[in-house]
């Protein structure tokens, strides 16, 4: 089986659409399939890990720049050409490797799109968390916290196969294999580690704040605190400039490949409420979130709401101040890593491929 994945990465976009690409590709390659990655914009860093993993990576070419109009998606611009544009590019790439699916994970594009660049053989996985366009999908998956399929009944064809919640997250197996160790330890809570991850560009410096506001709040009893930056973090030498003079003891970690084993080691976890909220769930971390973009706001209000992790507002020191030492109490501690593990089991991306093995079976 042969799988197409188009999907991008930069600063406005993050790294997370093409990294949970990556899990599933990964997944697919378990069993025998052959993946390709079709992106406009993506770092060096992702391009090696992409083909590290022995996955094949196209890279389309320079276009006219984006025009806004009236019909735009509402992240059109994230393409930098017209929709039109990539899906001739990405139409050509298409037919030299003549995929059996194709996998679309882009805010900026559409059925439109879709059209153009599927062929009558070919099916579509579309990866999205916003229900706030059409698609032609014959299976839609949208990871997030309290998705159904009435989210997307008026989006997409009435037989799209929806897979919807947190059980399907895609997670990279380590997760699944650290899951008992992690919650294990958190039986005897304590606060004393703390892991920063503020996703892979960071580009507002929130790491940086948050190492300035843990300096001036020594009476907390942290240990350590450990930041990760990924290979692309907009502020990564300022962020490590910082903790070298730091008056707490902070290390700085960029482009790790050990993430699960961090999380599992430490008391608590602040981080976006992106793709990796599902991670910290899977191992039942407790975690304070910060809503960075648009497509994370709805899921920090959900994690808040369900007391899976605790929400706090940007760049609010008091606010942060006062759910660090709610947690500092081992009962609120543990109640929200307990609620966190009964969210994600970890075996998300081997539930898609299963998903799409029993399609291709019903489709003969």
């Amino acid at each position: 089986m042969k799988i197409a994945f188009r999907a991008d990465a930069s600063a406005e976009i993050g790294t997370g659409h093409i990294m949970r690409c990556i899990t599933l590709a990964d997944a697919f390659k378990g069993t025998g399939g052959q993946c390709y990655f079709i992106c406009r914009s993506i770092p060096q860093s992702l391009q090696d890990v992409i083909k590290s993993k022995g996955h094949s990576f196209f890279q389309l070419p320079h276009g006219p720049p984006f025009i806004a109009r009236e019909d735009d998606v509402a992240h059109a611009s994230w393409l930098g050409v017209n929709w039109e544009v990539d899906a001739l590019h990405t139409a050509a790439v298409i037919s030299g490797i003549e995929p059996d699916w194709i996998v679309l994970d882009h805010y900026a594009l559409d059925h439109r799109w879709e059209k153009q660049v599927r062929g009558p053989q070919c099916k579509l996985i579309v990866i999205d968390d916003l229900f706030d366009r059409p698609h032609i999908a014959d299976i839609l998956l949208d990871q997030n916290l309290g998705r159904s399929r009435e989210n997307y009944k008026d989006l997409v064809p009435r037989d799209c196969q929806v897979l919807a919640g947190p059980e399907f997250a895609l997670l990279r197996p380590e997760f699944e294999k650290m899951r008992a160790i992690s919650i294990e330890r958190r039986k005897k809570p304590k606060l004393e580690k703390l892991l920063i991850t503020m996703g892979g560009a960071d580009k507002d410096n929130v790491s940086g704040w948050l190492i300035d506001f843990f300096e001036e709040a020594t009476d907390l009893g942290l240990l350590s605190v450990t930041v990760v930056l990924g290979a692309s973090a907009a502020h990564a030498d300022s962020v490590k400039m910082k903790a070298s003079t730091s008056v707490i003891d902070v290390h700085v970690l960029q482009n790790v490949n050990n993430m699960a084993e961090l999380m599992k080691d430490t008391d608590l976890c602040i981080g976006a409420a992106g793709s990796t909220s599902w991670e910290r769930a899977c191992l039942g971390v407790p975690s304070i979130i910060f809503s960075l973009a648009d497509n994370q706001k709805q899921i920090a209000v959900d994690l808040d709401k369900h007391k899976i992790a605790k929400q706090a507002q940007l760049w609010d020191a008091a606010s942060l101040l006062e759910i660090v030492k709610h947690l500092r109490k081992a009962k609120n501690l543990t109640r929200l890593g307990i609620n966190a593990a009964k969210l994600v089991d970890g075996l998300g991306a081997q539930k898609v491929v299963e998903h799409v093995e029993s399609y291709n079976v019903k489709a003969i």
